[in-house]
């Protein structure tokens, strides 16, 4: 344990302790993919194999998560698209050629595909 001798001494070991606990800015992006019964009822699996198809098409690096029911069944299939540290934005009623659209838009070009957009979650600091 260091002796703390002056200020300064206090001042480096809490810029230490601060780098220590900072949250690390994650760059992923995550595709969600809403897969209850009510997404599978309304499309999701092929939705799901759209998302595939595109991401390998693309060449991208992503983490495509499959999710219960959220309670938007009127909308489903619901797709979401995070870019971390970014808002998650959700897209319902997704087809699979609006999946592959969003995710030819969204993830390789940074464009929110917002006539599809339904709702914005966005981080708390």
């Amino acid at each position: 344990m260091e002796r703390i001798k002056s200020l300064a001494d206090l001042k480096k070991i809490r810029e230490q302790q601060q780098k220590i606990h900072e949250p690390e800015k994650l760059e992923q992006v995550n595709v969600i993919i809403g897969m209850g019964t009510c997404g599978i009822a309304a499309g999701a699996r092929n939705v799901l194999a759209a998302v595939k198809d595109a991401v390998a098409e693309h060449g991208l690096q992503v983490n495509i998560i499959e999710t219960g029911c959220i309670g938007m069944c009127e909308y489903e299939p619901l797709l979401d698209i995070q870019l971390v540290p970014e808002e998650r934005i959700t897209y319902g009623q997704v087809t699979p050629d609006l999946a592959r659209k969003i995710i030819a838009d969204h993830i390789a070009n940074g464009q929110i595909v917002y006539d599809a957009a339904i709702a914005r979650l966005t981080r708390e600091d």
